[in-house]
Order: C-alpha cells, then structure tokens, then sequence
C-alpha cells in the first residue's frame, strides 16, 4: 500500500487509541483510516486492478518500445495492443479467454508514461537512418574542412550540382471555400506523370547558374521551347534522367563557361553526390585540366549535406505546383510545350539569395560549422545493454524460497508473492522486499513474451525465405497469363526433366537425391515418376532408339576459331 492511511496503519495503534487520536497523530482523514483498517482499498489501487497490464508490466512495455525505437524499427501505435494482448496472456496457463484491449488503451497507455509520445515519422531508406550515416559526416566535416578553409579557394567560387525530377502536372490538396452544405472532399485534377529532369548548380555566395533541362524523349520539339529562356540548355534521354554523356555536357557547356571567368584562374570547388555519372574519367580529366576541384558527398548523406536538397529544392516544387495550379483551371491540361513557361517563374521564387546562402549554412558549409548538421543526427548506440532487476536487499541473496514448486506463470508467482505476505512472521521489510522480486519477475514475464512472439514472425520469415530459395529462378513458363495450377504443373514438368539430366552415380546422385527431397509433393511425384520411367498414362516409356553414330568433325586449328587477330610477341 502507497497511500498515507495504509503507511500510518502499519505502525499500528497506541495501547487505548481511538481512531480520532489516531487520525490527528498521524495527519490523517478519520474515514480514510476508518476504511483502510476495514479492507476498503484506495482508489490508486482501485486503479491499479482494473488497468489492462500491471505497472510492471506496462514498465515492460515501455522499455521494450524505448529500445525498438533507438534502434529505428519503430512500432505503430495500432500495434501496440496486440503487444499488450501477448503480454496479458502468458499470465496464465489454463485455456481462459483472454479478451484484448480496448481501441483507446494505446492513448490511455502513452498519457501515462510521460517518455514516450505519439509522433508521425515519414518513410526513409534504412541506409539513411541516422545509426548509419553518424560516422559518415564526421569523415565528410574532417575532409571538407581543408577545402573550405584553404584562403586560395573563395566562396563564391564553391558551387553545388544536383539533379531533380518534376512531374508535369501532379496537383495535391488544397483548402478552398465551398458551399457550407458542399460534402465533396475532392477535385478533379489531371495527373499528368511524365518526368522532366533539370540539373541546378548553386554558390554558396547565393549565386545560381542557369539550368540544363532534360526532355523524356528521342529528338527535340520546336514546340517545347517557345517561352524564351535565354542561356539554358536542353538535353533528351530516352529514361527522362541523365548520363554520363549529358552530365558531361553540363560540365563543358553550363559550368565551365559560367564560372571560369568570375574564377579569374583560381580553384573552384564543385560539391556533387555520389551518382555514377558524376565520376567519369571524362569528367575526372576535364576537372584535372581546368583547376575544379571535385567533391563527393557520402552515400546516403544528401538529405543532410546537399545544399540543394535542404534548402531548395523543395521551395522549387511548390513554387511549380502554385504555376501548374494557375494554368490547370484554364487548359484542363499540362505538357511538355508548358513546361518551360511554368518552371522559368517557378525558379526565379525558389532560387533567391535568402534561400542559397540559408542551404548553405544548414548543412554545416558556409559559414563552417558541423555542429549544425551534428545535432540533428542521433549518435549511433555504442552498445546494447540490459538494464538488470531491482536489487532486493542483502538479506534476501543468501535466502532460499523452499517452494513446492517452481512458478512459470505470472499467476502462480502471484499466488506465492499472497502466501508470503499472509505469513504473519514476515516482517515490512521482507514484504517490500518480495515486492520488489514480484514486479521483477512481472517485467521478466512481459518481456519474454514480447521476445516469443517475435522470434515466432522472424521463424516464419524465414522459413519463407527457405521456400523462395529452395524454388530458384527458373523459366516455368513464357506465356503472358498463367493460373497458378498451371505454374505448378510446368515447375514439376521442369524438376522432372532436371533429375533426367542429372542422373548419375556418386556424390552427383546422392545430391540429386537430396534435392529430390526438398522438392515440393507435386513436383516430386512427378519427378519420381519420370525418373522411374512412367508416363503420363502410368506405363513405362519406350526407349529411345539410339542414334547413328556420326563423324565427328574434324578439328580446327586454334587460330582459326579466334576472332581477333593475335599479334606474335618478339
């Protein structure tokens, strides 16, 4: 007991003292300690018994979500009562029904463990997570700190390059004022996929150099380039994206003719990603022979390091919905021939100076400081540890519990915690002692069952994953539809003819055995048919009439197979 009335009342009475004498002593309500002496419990402990888990096993819980959350498989809140409902039943052994939680108890359950909060994550590549990418930075400040700081190389001659894709017409959700009786919650809206790919380069002075634009297509079109962008440059590739033939086309004909003459013959700097394209030997040599310094950023690191990525791009693509907005309500329609006329003004927003320099300075580069790109990286765990049990008092550890049996279930180590504290010669001491040892044993039986039921799913996993690779790749089949009966019939087809081909003795039969084994049933009957020589009708196949020997040919010289001539080394 927690409460005031049941503390006092452990003391115990003075010899002659009435309730009123005692409640003023100890400072405590007459009818609290009127009921607490009569076995009315608080109304904590009243909480306590109707909650869904015990404060242990809640305290379970919570630990178990702490440690998947710092190693970044974080658990959806709708999950969480079927953790619950594993936990709750492992406490007893017998075949009672065990209802689960309510709908609200996820709500409930986060309102009361203050560290931990409900929260919207976004989806991001697991080599991206921050566990993965700590040790990267650090290397990446290490070695950019020499560039930077290098008086030779000045800041308006530092440049970042990046690519992005944008969707033609891709409209998202907006407020509007409607009707007040209007119960429509969409729009019609054109969706018009088609990628078009610009490539942007900044200076970390706020400069900006005009863009190449990359077409999806084959040839250009007169009729894409009517709106007057002078100085830009337009490629086209089959995929939409570029190569290394364009990238090194914008190195030649973007970068270098817009930058060299502000260079005035000193180095400049070119931060890029590490994209295959970017790191041709053409591109290499041509950087070699006109004093740029090439700079790649760490696999998986853009999101963090990219000026472009942090701090433009994204004002670039609402600024293009805004255009693509206006023009939609009045062509109903958006193609290539637009996209120009609603990039144009869509850059000139998104490309400011503010916007430039603020990139730059959020990834830590100009002005130089790690520090801002650090602290919004968690540091990795350096190892796992297992916070141990509540240690129970030194009066206890040479103790031993001479149970009947052993209890395996929370239930039954519950009924052994109420023996004990009915034993008059306990003392208080010892009660909160085997308090301590209970709620431990709660937490151990919690846990176990969250570990249990995972281990379950990763056996599942796996023995899925046995499956999958056992089958292999093989061509079952060329036509365009097929039902699954057909499929399996033409994978036993094929494992029949396979152990046909592979019969022989040794380790080469004993394997094929082996395989045969693995085999799904309806695979295996029919490979063991066709290996014994049956065919579809259940007889025995004729033997095939052996073929005339033919002449073998007769051999070539070995120069004569070559197909490149072979140069005589003197």
């Amino acid at each position: 007991m927690n409460d005031r009335a049941s503390k006092a009342l452990t003391e115990g009475f003075l010899p002659g003292e009435t309730y009123d004498a005692f409640s003023k002593r100890k400072d405590v309500p007459l009818t609290t300690v009127y009921h607490r002496n009569h076995g009315r419990p608080s109304n904590e402990a009243k909480a306590e018994g109707q909650l869904y888990l015990t404060p242990s096993e809640e305290k379970a819980l919570e630990k178990h979500l702490k440690l998947t959350s710092d190693l970044g498989n974080h658990v959806r809140i709708k999950l969480i009562r079927s953790l619950a409902f594993s936990i709750a039943r492992q406490r007893s052994t017998t075949d009672k029904a065990i209802k689960p939680p309510g709908k609200n108890w996820p709500q409930g359950f986060v309102k009361r463990h203050p560290a931990l909060k409900a929260k919207r994550l976004r989806a991001m590549d697991w080599k991206r997570h921050d566990n993965n990418i700590y040790d990267k930075v650090i290397n990446w400040f290490e070695v950019i700190e020499n560039v930077v700081k290098d008086p030779t190389i000045l800041s308006e001659n530092v440049y970042n390059m990046d690519e992005t894709g944008v969707m033609l017409c891709m409209l998202g959700s907006v407020k509007v004022l409607v009707r007040r009786d209007d119960s429509r919650g969409y729009r019609g809206a054109g969706v018009k996929r088609t990628m078009v790919t610009a490539i942007e380069c900044i200076s970390a002075n706020g400069r900006s150099l005009l863009p190449l634009i990359i077409w999806p297509a084959t040839t250009h079109r007169s009729n894409w380039t009517t709106f007057p962008t002078p100085g830009w440059h337009y490629a086209w590739s089959e995929s939409g994206y570029t190569d290394s033939k364009i990238s090194l086309e914008w190195l030649t004909r973007v970068f270098d003719p817009q930058t060299k003459g502000q260079a005035n013959g000193k180095p400049r700097v070119l931060i890029c990603d590490g994209f295959g394209t970017h790191e041709t030997l053409e591109m290499l040599e041509y950087c070699f022979e006109n004093n740029i310094i090439l700079c790649r950023l760490p696999s998986h690191t853009s999101h963090k390091l990219q000026p472009c990525d942090v701090g433009v791009f994204a004002p670039l693509k609402a600024a293009y919905r805004d255009e693509a907005e206006r023009l939609y309500w009045v062509t109903k329609t958006i193609g290539k021939e637009h996209f120009t006329s609603l990039y144009s003004p869509a850059r000139d927003k998104a490309f400011t100076k503010r916007n430039i320099t603020a990139a730059w300075a959020a990834t830590g580069l100009f002005p130089f400081n790690p520090d801002r790109v650090l602290k919004t990286i968690l540091k990795p765990l350096a190892q796992l540890t297992i916070t141990p049990a509540d240690e129970v008092g030194s009066c206890l550890q040479d103790e031993v519990l001479n149970s009947p049996v052993t209890p395996v279930s929370a239930e039954a180590l519950m009924s052994l915690h109420n023996l004990i504290k009915q034993d008059q010669s306990s003392t208080q001491r010892q009660q909160r002692h085997v308090q301590k040892l209970a709620n431990a044993a709660q937490m151990s039986f919690a846990e176990n069952a969250l570990l249990r039921d995972q281990n379950q799913v990763l056996t599942i996993i796996s023995n899925e994953v046995k499956v999958r690779r056992s089958t292999g790749r093989t061509v079952v089949g060329t036509a365009r539809v097929m039902s699954y009966g057909d499929i399996v019939k033409a994978r036993a087809d094929r494992a029949a003819q396979d152990i046909i081909k592979g019969k022989g003795k040794g380790r080469k039969r004993k394997a094929l055995d082996a395989g045969e084994q693995k085999l799904e049933p309806e695979v295996a009957h029919a490979a063991k048919e066709v290996k014994n020589g049956k065919g579809k009708g259940g007889r025995k196949r004729k033997s095939a009439v052996p073929e005339a020997d033919k002449p073998e040919p007769e051999p070539q010289p070995e120069l004569a197979r070559m197909t490149a001539p072979v140069a005589q080394m003197i």
